[in-house]
């Protein structure tokens, strides 16, 4: 007996026409174009804040690379001959 995964389903034209009708039910035909106007803003307005983030983690990131030495410094050797006390 196979089991399908919860989140591997895909919705069907019925699906989708039955969603609608639904919508369309609680929502009204006048509120419709209105509430799918509001979805498509907070859509697009989701997507740039995410563009955003994404560029500002690059930037952050080329950033620390740049303020890291690629090779530590080579440790100069002090001129002349070590002096010892006494």
């Amino acid at each position: 007996m196979t089991t399908t995964p919860l989140l591997a389903f895909s919705l069907g034209g019925p699906e989708v026409a039955i969603i609608f009708v639904l919508m369309l039910l609680l929502f009204g035909a006048k509120k419709l174009p209105e509430l799918a106007r509001g979805m498509g803003k907070s859509l697009g307005e989701f997507k740039k804040a995410k563009q955003e983030f994404e560029e500002e983690i690059k930037y952050g990131d080329l950033q620390a690379r740049e303020e890291k030495p690629a090779h530590p410094a080579p440790v100069s050797e002090p001129a002349g001959k070590p002096q010892y006390p006494g």
